[in-house]
């Protein structure tokens, strides 16, 4: 009697750990989903001064996950073995700033695509006319060494390219006027003209991307049942034109 009950205990136990690691069911019916994000990297996703994980992503996916008709619950999780966790069932899907790649398809389910987060032109508050490369020629713009920012800007007849060990000192020479523009991916880009204290007043962003980067949800493969609710609450919010303000509030 003895050895029946510790195995129904066991089995118990057993079952509430499966249970944990993945989705979970409200009463109300709604099923929650755990959701991964590695929260070190504003404004995609970041821990703040409340201790709070905020940011674009976050933002983008409790919209999702109203639209969607689930809940959603998010674990900061390090980047280094975020992919890992997901194969494990450890949680249900991930959103990190996840560029869909080939390779990671492989091992891996994407959502729809939700944001283009490719390289965009940073340039200082008081120019005018200029929303593209091409109107800075005769100019030097900036950009970190060896990124994708400066093999655009080389691409560009007449603009002289400026290259730096971090981009952060291309992003002060050009608030000091030392420059006529900075070229970095749009998260990065958005950090320095939008949320950091010492640029945010000095400069700003202008166009669109003009490289494609798309981000996307990741989900462990095969994993239909949490793809299908992702993808329904992320199609309503891009036709409704949710992703534009939050694009607004974060990254413009």
């Amino acid at each position: 009697m003895k050895r029946l009950l510790v195995i129904a205990v066991l089995l118990i136990a057993t079952a509430g750990l499966l249970f944990a690691g993945g989705s979970k069911e409200s009463p109300s019916g709604e099923k929650t989903i755990v959701v991964a994000t590695d929260a070190t990297w504003p404004p995609m996703e970041f821990v703040n001064r409340d201790k709070e994980i905020v940011g674009f992503d976050i933002d983008l996916m409790r919209a999702a996950a109203k639209a969607g008709g689930f809940n959603v619950e998010f674990k900061n999780t390090a980047w280094d073995g975020i992919f890992a966790g997901l194969a494990n069932g450890d949680y249900d899907a991930v959103i990190s700033s996840v560029t869909i790649t080939d390779e990671r398809q492989k091992t891996m389910d994407f959502s729809v695509p939700y944001i283009n987060a490719g390289q965009v032109l940073i340039v200082p508050k008081s120019t005018t006319g200029v929303t593209t490369l091409q109107d800075l020629k005769g100019k030097a713009v900036g950009a970190q060494i060896g990124t994708t920012g400066a093999i655009e800007i080389n691409k560009v007849s007449g603009v002289e390219l400026r290259t730096y060990d971090e981009l952060g000192l291309a992003i002060e020479d050009l608030a000091n006027g030392r420059i006529a523009g900075v070229v970095a991916d749009t998260p990065i880009a958005a950090n320095y003209a939008l949320q950091n204290d010492n640029y945010k007043d000095r400069l700003k962003i202008v166009g669109e991307p003009f490289t494609n980067e798309l981000y996307g949800v990741a989900v462990k493969k095969g994993n239909t049942e949490v793809l299908d609710m992702v993808n329904k609450g992320l199609k309503a919010v891009l036709d409704a034109g949710k992703d534009k303000e939050l694009k607004d509030k974060w990254l413009r």
